[in-house]
């Protein structure tokens, strides 16, 4: 009797292990009809964080404003303050107009209308997108946007990134100021458009040969499946002008903070050097960050230097300076940059000693 109850009683279903695994039973098949992780949890709400903090440096600024205008009247300051202000105050209406050119690209252009245009072959798209700059007008501000803007509706990588330099340096405005700037000097109006040309297609076939995807960080979508052309282009430029934006005050921030550091002594000694001249117009122009429709009339005030280290000050600029790194970090990532601009800076100087050489 013993032999035959122990095993019944061995296999006997504990009441409360039964009743557990009754209640768990099947949830594992009907996992899509829980709720989510955060269910009954506060969504927070970038915007309304992003508004906040604003509201708090503001504040911030007024105290301080009121508690140190006193102090802050130093030559130095004054410098600074009125730097800050020029490049961000210059640089805003462009980057309002390309951000708004940007979301209108998003909204209103099908993507079969770039397929019409551009060549599908990245090859031979590079220098369609290179010739494609010279129409439009704006500076580095506007570009960035645009750029990611292209990316979005399928166009190549290396053909929207040479338009992204191409556009701020050869454009209508660009070179009807250079020559306003260098009257009578059309040797340099030919050789900054040359020159800047050359280093953008020659920089979108080296991001042909050599970039990989996982470099550039693509743009996301800003706007929900089915929204309206009108939704789209304000969430879009929503978006991209908090974004770009943002980046902009700092790399202003940035390059107010080194223009005033760099004393004007230094440039002079090395005016003379002919190699060195060029390096340090070059890295002068990438801190001073000056907008490209104004950079010819700095480049001609520096009556030392000679006219190639003056062509570098125009073509490095408008492809690399520091707001523009600060933008593009924050349209493509850091990682895009930090690859990016060490190839502009190399394919840049060489056009220049290229172009220079044979035109002066």
């Amino acid at each position: 009797m013993s032999e035959r109850t122990t095993p019944e009683r061995d296999s006997a279903p504990d009441p409360a292990a039964s009743l557990g695994d009754s209640i768990a039973a099947g949830w594992d098949e009907r996992a899509d009809e829980l709720p989510p992780a955060d269910w009954g949890k506060e969504k927070s709400s970038r915007r309304t964080g992003t508004v906040w903090l604003f509201a708090l440096f503001t504040t911030v600024m007024a105290i301080a404003h009121a508690w140190f205008t006193d102090e802050l009247t130093s030559q130095a300051f004054l410098a600074w303050a009125t730097i800050f202000t020029a490049i961000s105050f210059q640089a805003l209406p462009f980057l309002v107009f390309g951000v708004a050119l940007s979301a209108a690209l998003v909204a209103f252009v099908p993507a079969s209308a770039y397929q019409r245009f551009i060549p599908n072959k990245p090859g031979r798209a590079v220098p369609v997108a290179g010739i494609s700059g010279a129409l439009l007008p704006g500076c580095e501000c506007a570009s960035v946007p645009i750029a990611g803007s292209l990316i979005k509706r399928g166009v190549a990588p290396a053909a929207a990134l040479t338009f992204l330099l191409a556009a701020p340096s050869i454009n209508p405005i660009v070179m009807i100021a250079t020559a306003v700037a260098f009257a009578g000097q059309p040797e340099m109006i030919l050789a900054r458009f040359v020159a800047s040309l050359l280093a953008s297609v020659v920089i979108g076939w080296v991001w042909v040969r050599f970039g990989k995807a996982d470099w550039l960080r693509l743009p996301s979508r800003t706007h929900a499946p089915g929204a309206s052309k009108w939704q789209v282009f304000r969430e879009s430029m929503l978006h991209d002008m908090m974004h770009a934006g943002g980046y902009l005050v700092v790399g202003a921030l940035a390059a107010a903070t080194l223009n005033v550091m760099v004393p004007r002594e230094w440039l002079l000694a090395v005016a003379e050097a002919p190699i060195i001249s060029v390096l340090v117009l070059a890295g002068l122009a990438v801190l001073l960050s000056i907008c490209s429709e104004a950079d010819a009339f700095v480049a001609v005030s520096l009556t030392d230097f000679s006219p190639t280290a003056k062509l570098a000050f125009m073509v490095i600029g408008p492809i690399v300076d520091l707001k523009l790194i600060a933008m593009q970090a924050g349209v493509f990532g850091w990682r895009f940059v930090a690859r990016f601009v060490p190839i502009c800076l190399v394919v840049g100087l060489l056009s220049t000693f290229l172009i220079g050489g044979i035109l002066f």
